[in-house]
């Protein structure tokens, strides 16, 4: 992770490269002429040139403060209205409407005030087009009101309030940013480093894009949309049917458009490149990183959306949500700071209990996969970041907590004691890597396959240093209780939450934890020897475990080879690892077979209409895996043999 003055110095270089800025310097230096120009040189029009234009239905008070650029051809501008200082480039080819669809580009039935007309464009049916610079083969096509009313930063420069929606979390609005930098402001807000840095450099970006009229880039289309008021669309962005568009930054290229549509409504937003908001989709205040999406409905209120996360038919209101976050139906989500992403707001799901009859001072941190089941209720505050992938059962309310045990399932009472709360739910650690495998897999699979951003990097694998020794930790504590009771609340285990856990779970979680600690750590041993032996066939391979690794990942795994399972010869302990290779792929299988033999009880045609577990693509996957890893290792230590 980048030092607090590295990222601010990464943000400084990531803004004097924006796109926006290029656009808004390109316009202050020469009205935009160049922009929509290229190299051209306008000039005044003819007498002859008039008298052929208002016989084609046009209207200008002073011709005089119409240019054009050669060659002109009047036929291309018909029935259309021009006042203050009008630039038009040159008409002769036909721009693209839709598949089979085009129009002679050029100015039809349209008013334009003080605006910059790009080589190529078409200009049909607008209302009102004012102080605007439009692109090279731009397409506006029957649309109300495109103007720009007073200077305006696109958006920019702004404070956004996550988690605390009072305030105290703020992040500082630009075009560009990522949830990295989001997530690390919103831990200090803006009165620590890197906070007051960025927020430094984000005041003079925006004043740096501030301009006096708006920007639609190269290529990009407007189609039927009632108002864009004080926006830049970058090249290539598509706005189709929106109710409205106003004070706005649409990054965007050929490649991945950015698209508002169908009756969405976006104010006061950034949208980058890749994203889109459809379908009735309301978007404030907010930003869409690359590749995210607002749609059927969907509310987004001064929140930002990480890569690929996609939120339709619900509300996310003072979020910060990062990549792969699943929210596809009538749910809600406010003052939540899940940067880590990557998990799931299912149906009914009440995530936002923020108030507490007073100020809406309070937040929830979810941690990295977590699966907000149907219809739960979470009570604020709690910071769930130390139990990743944990998940919460149907129709659960959890009370305020901090809860640090990962892979766990979080369910309503299986029984009642005398001793605990009622309002207590139970937790299950470690059992999504007992009895849910399935999900873990799919998860790393599924995200690696959707991930469709260019500018954000993502390491897949769920099993990760950092993950890993929270579930070391979570152990340590399990194994740490004393005495042995039957029933165990935080006040017996650290970490626990508002939950209570049967010694039965605990005994399971302690083994749960332990075998994938241990997988985890022997395919680092494994790696690391194959490496050793593909580099030097006489390398000392058996002080492997023995000395300081330089590799962060590495160290970490021999750590836990060395101090958790007192590993100490290289050879016996890898000798354990294809027999646990086979079991994670029968587990994985198992899993998925708990749905189907469910699903086969309640259906008669369940197998006929349902994939199951020995056919499903993931299982498939993960057995093959398994295998081919399982026989690399049996090379490996049939060289290792033959080296000693």
């Amino acid at each position: 992770m980048p030092s607090s003055l590295d990222l601010v110095a990464r943000v400084r270089e990531l803004l004097r490269q924006s796109e926006l800025l290029r656009a808004v310097t390109a316009v202050r230096q020469d009205g935009g002429l160049a922009l929509a120009l290229d190299a051209a040189v306008p000039r005044l029009l003819t007498e002859t040139e008039v008298r052929d234009l208002e016989a084609r239905g046009n209207v200008c008070a002073d011709w005089q403060r119409v240019r054009v650029a050669d060659p002109f051809d009047p036929r291309r501008i018909q029935h259309s209205s021009f006042a203050g200082d009008v630039c038009l480039g040159v008409f002769q080819g036909d721009a693209p409407l839709s598949d089979g669809v085009a129009w002679p580009t050029g100015i039809y039935r349209s008013t334009l005030v003080d605006c910059i007309i790009g080589h190529e464009a078409l200009v049909r049916d607008v209302r009102l087009l004012a102080r605007y610079v439009i692109g090279p083969e731009a397409v506006l096509w029957d649309c109300g009101r495109i103007v720009c009313i007073t200077a305006t930063c696109f958006g920019n420069g702004g404070q956004l309030a996550v988690g605390i929606e009072v305030g105290g979390r703020q992040v500082p609005l630009y075009a560009e940013l990522d949830v990295e930098v989001a997530a690390r402001v919103a831990q200090v807000g803006d009165r620590g480093e890197p906070g007051r840095g960025i927020t430094q450099a984000v005041a003079e970006y925006a004043e740096a894009v501030r301009s006096e009229r708006g920007i639609i880039e190269r290529g990009a289309a407007v189609r039927n949309t009632a108002e864009i008021i004080d926006a830049y669309l970058g090249p290539a962005a598509r706005v189709e049917g929106a109710t409205r568009l106003q004070n706005s930054t649409l990054l965007s290229s050929p490649d991945e458009p950015t698209c508002v549509a169908s009756g969405a409504c976006v104010r006061d937003s950034l949208l980058q490149w890749g994203s889109h908001a459809a379908t009735l989709a309301l978007v404030e205040q907010s930003v869409l990183t690359e590749h995210s999406h607002v749609e059927r409905h969907g509310k987004v209120l001064t929140s930002i959306l990480g890569p690929n996360t996609g939120v339709a038919e619900g509300e996310v209101t003072a979020s910060l949500l990062g990549p792969f976050v699943g929210f596809h139906h009538q749910s809600m989500l406010i003052a939540a700071v899940w940067p880590e992403g990557r998990g799931n707001v299912a149906a009914g799901a009440n995530v936002g209990s923020n108030h507490t009859s007073r100020a809406p001072d309070q937040e929830f941190w979810p941690g990295e996969g977590a699966y907000l089941g149907l219809g739960v209720n979470i009570k604020y505050p709690a910071d769930f970041r130390q139990a990743p992938y944990t998940i919460i059962a149907t129709g659960v309310i959890t009370l305020p907590q901090q809860l640090a045990f990962p892979f766990s399932l979080i369910n309503k009472p299986s029984l009642q004691h005398p001793d605990i709360s009622p309002a207590y739910n139970e937790i299950v650690p470690a059992w999504v890597l007992l009895d849910n495998l399935y999900m873990i897999r799919r998860n790393e699979a599924k995200f690696r396959r959707r991930n469709q951003a260019r500018r954000t990097a993502f390491d897949f694998a769920v099993f990760r240093p950092e993950i890993v020794e929270l579930m070391r930790v979570a152990r340590q504590r399990l194994e740490a209780v004393a005495p042995r009771r039957e029933i165990y609340t935080d006040l017996d285990i650290p970490g626990l939450g508002k939950n209570f856990l049967l010694e039965k779970h605990r005994q399971a979680a302690v083994e749960g934890y332990g075998f994938h600690m241990a997988w985890y750590a022997l395919m680092g041993l494994k790696e690391r020897l194959e490496a050793l032996l593909q580099q030097d066939a006489r390398a000392d391979w058996m002080q492997v475990l023995q000395h300081q690794g330089t590799d962060a990942g590495w160290e970490h795994q021999r750590r836990i080879l060395v101090e958790d399972l007192h590993a100490h010869d290289p050879v016996v302990a890898l000798a354990a690892l294809p027999a646990m290779l086979e079991r994670i792929a029968r587990e994985v299988e198992r899993s998925k077979s708990k749905d189907d033999r469910r699903g086969q009880r309640i259906f008669e045609d369940y197998n006929q209409v349902h994939v199951l577990a020995d056919r499903d693509a993931f299982v498939s996957e993960t057995r093959q895996a398994m295998a081919a890893h399982a026989e690399a290792t049996n090379r490996l230590l049939a060289d290792l043999a033959r080296g000693a």
